[in-house]
């Protein structure tokens, strides 16, 4: 199977403390995480979307092939290859991938309150493949997110209109939660740093379709604009994906999921600040929608 989950793993009636270290780790994930929709946007002037992805992974690899020499880091096992594989697919090639694409026309806020709607993915493939059940409260609030995500989708372009690149957006989310779900799994026998490793490498490899063009736009692009791009590779990915698988391994997965609800806010008030990109009333209003349902999701108690 390419996930499984032990009794223990799943839902239980009882608190679940989070140390100071998941913490901390959590912090400093959601908030690379939630600076890269800006920084996207900053890359997507100079750069492709999918050369965008391409040459801010080879920056993550790179700095991540450093760490591996250094810590002589051993290869997965042969057993384990098609999972890497499918993880770096899910969560690397067609995450970002669709996340790039999207934002060519979507705004940096507007995709940081859409990619919230992947804890609500995570939940449905956490009752199909890990043995969870909802009560009724919690299919209402995947219902109450999905009308605020429509509501975000239906703001996000120029006038009161349907803005298709959106969508791309809710791709991104699904390919988030099935890496999220996918991965807990493997933390059972691959350190945060392996696994991350291993997924953001297979990624990479995929990625490397976009290879034409590349070269001829980095010797065009700005400075400061391939700064950026390596920024995006070195810090929300290399250094965030490890940090959340960090917190994966320490922390119960529904728990876990939990803390995406605030990428958001945090997305929103970083691109006011670094880009001023002031988001739509409607928008916000889908948003606070959107969280009060993976809010509601989140207090589902086992049957």
């Amino acid at each position: 199977m390419l996930w499984s989950t032990h009794p223990s793993d799943l839902p239980q009636c009882t608190v679940v403390s989070v140390d100071k270290r998941a913490l901390g780790a959590i912090a400093v994930t959601l908030t690379l995480w939630s600076s890269a929709f800006t920084g996207i946007r900053i890359g997507l002037e100079a750069f492709s979307p999918g050369n965008l992805a391409l040459l801010r992974f080879l920056s993550a690899s790179a700095a991540l092939l450093v760490f591996a020499v250094i810590r002589r880091m051993p290869l997965p096992a042969l057993r384990d290859i098609p999972s890497m594989l499918l993880i770096g697919l899910f969560g690397i090639t067609i995450y970002h991938t669709a996340l790039n694409y999207a934002e060519v026309r979507v705004s940096a806020g507007a995709a940081g309150i859409l990619i919230a709607s992947s804890p609500v993915f995570t939940a449905l493939l956490a009752t199909a493949f890990l043995g969870e059940r909802l009560r009724l409260v919690g299919w209402l609030g995947i219902a109450l997110s999905f009308g605020g995500s429509a509501l975000v989708a239906l703001s996000a372009g120029e006038g009161f209109g349907f803005e298709p690149h959106a969508m791309l957006v809710l791709l991104s989310a699904l390919s988030g939660a099935i890496y999220f779900v996918m991965l807990k799994p493997l933390l059972s026998r691959y350190s945060p740093l392996q696994l991350s490793t291993y997924a953001i490498w297979a990624g990479t490899l995929l990625l490397c379709v976009f290879f034409p063009g590349l070269p001829q736009a980095v010797n065009v692009a700005p400075v400061g604009t391939i700064l950026t791009v390596v920024y995006l590779g070195v810090f929300p990915g290399a250094i965030a994906y490890i940090t959340w698988a960090y917190a994966l391994s320490r922390t119960p997965a529904s728990l876990l999921a939990t803390y995406q609800y605030l990428i958001p806010v945090l997305a929103v008030l970083i691109a006011w600040a670094w880009r001023s990109e002031t988001p739509r009333a409607v928008a916000l209003l889908g948003g606070a929608i959107s969280l009060v349902g993976v809010i509601l999701v989140n207090k589902r108690a086992p049957t």
